[in-house]
């Protein structure tokens, strides 16, 4: 359910911002699984991890500000 829930707020602030999402299954590597297993959903941009667990869209629209011009 938190990823259904990050999928829309990814999905509302894709009609403000230019962004591309890569939904990732991490049940397909025993590398992420134990990396991430326990905080899913998790939104990585360029690499650095901007949040996981309960999705935030006004912290997600401050980080994508940053990076979209």
């Amino acid at each position: 359910l938190l990823c259904e829930d990050a999928k829309l707020v990814l999905k509302s602030l894709q009609r403000d911002y230019p962004f591309e999402v890569e939904e990732v299954d991490i049940s397909r590597s025993d590398k992420l699984t134990e990396e991430y297993g326990l905080m899913i959903p998790v939104v990585e941009m360029e690499g650095k991890m901007i949040q996981y667990g309960l999705i935030d869209p006004v912290t997600i629209e401050e980080e994508l500000k940053k990076h979209i011009v």
